[in-house]
């Protein structure tokens, strides 16, 4: 994934004196899964609207598959495949019918258009209700829809604006789960906007921290919890017995080792720069002593992002490595 497919440079968006969006710079890479995380009114939508030429930016460049989306919006339309948080489609037409709709809008043949509907309607898992009314049709049932209604046209991005708002957790696993067949089998890029942290963390590659309309942090998980815990990026859990201060002496003072904590009598966690459990394994078992548990803690998105806002919420400067 080294090709950017987009490409953000302070982009700058102004509604009423207000920055939604605030010098924002980003560049997704093709085939990429890229996560737009941050809650509601942190300017996610709004960055949406200016990738597509929906809106214009106050200041800033953007490329979208190598075009210019303020200049040439039309052209970015035909590349870019969008799934909004609220959808629109006839009630009175059935799925198949919709999506024949939207077949001809973009000028794909009628034989061709039915072909690739049924295909889609049945990898999305709509084909018990292709011949049914999309206004019986559920808010999940919809959001596969709306997917399907998305890929018509063979798009070479998709951006889904909140696209498992409203829907049970069965359906969020089994739209996750095809949103992320459709990065492997097509090489799809999608940048994915969410404020649900599991959600983004299940499918993304890499994520970006959105908050007050500034990107915050952007990277996979390990990177940003490098960046926002610093020297304690991995936490090393030993539960053993019985544990001495000779041992902790000696754990503290490892190469990659930033602090060592002792929790009960037999139990430290031993905090890391990078990932170093083997060689805290192998000093542990040096020792004469009854090791019950040894286990790695990854810092997780869910930490990850509370703890930026924590800072946040507190006025403090986010500590972070742009």
């Amino acid at each position: 994934m080294s090709e950017p497919i987009i490409e953000i440079e302070e982009l700058t968006k102004i509604y009423d004196d207000v920055p939604a969006v605030n010098g924002l710079s980003l560049s997704i890479q093709k085939g990429e899964i890229f996560g737009l995380l941050g809650p509601n009114g942190a300017g996610k939508s709004t960055t949406i609207f200016m990738l597509l030429g929906l809106t214009e930016p106050t200041s800033g460049n953007l490329r979208v598959c190598g075009i210019d989306s303020t200049k040439y919006p039309l052209e970015v339309k035909k590349r870019v495949g969008y799934l909004p948080d609220d959808l629109g489609f006839y009630q009175n037409m059935t799925g198949l019918e919709n999506l024949m709709y939207t077949a001809s809008l973009n000028g794909i043949p009628k034989d061709k258009a039915k072909e690739q509907a049924l295909s889609l309607l049945e990898q999305v898992g709509l084909e018990d209700a292709i011949h049914k009314k999309t206004g019986k049709y559920s808010r999940g049932m919809k959001q596969r829809l709306g997917l399907a209604d998305v890929l018509i046209k063979n798009p070479e991005v998709i951006i889904l604006d909140e696209p498992t708002l409203g829907i049970d957790p069965e359906g969020v696993r089994e739209l996750l789960k095809l949103i992320k067949e459709l990065n492997v089998e097509k090489n799809m890029t999608v940048l994915l906007s969410s404020h649900h942290l599991h959600q983004v963390q299940q499918v993304c590659d890499r994520v970006g921290i959105f908050v007050k309309g500034e990107l915050l942090a952007k990277g996979n998980i390990d990177e940003l919890a490098g960046q926002l815990f610093e020297q304690d990026s991995y936490i090393v859990h030993i539960e053993a017995e019985p544990i001495n201060q000779t041992l902790i002496k000696e754990l503290t003072e490892q190469e990659g080792v930033s602090r060592v904590e002792q929790i009960d009598t037999n139990v430290i966690d031993i905090y890391c720069k990078k990932d170093i459990t083997p060689v805290i394994a192998k000093k542990v078992m040096a020792y004469d002593i009854n090791l019950t548990n040894i286990s790695k803690k990854n810092f997780g998105l869910d930490e990850i992002y509370h703890l930026y806002f924590e800072g946040r919420d507190k006025n403090e400067p986010a500590t972070i490595n742009q």
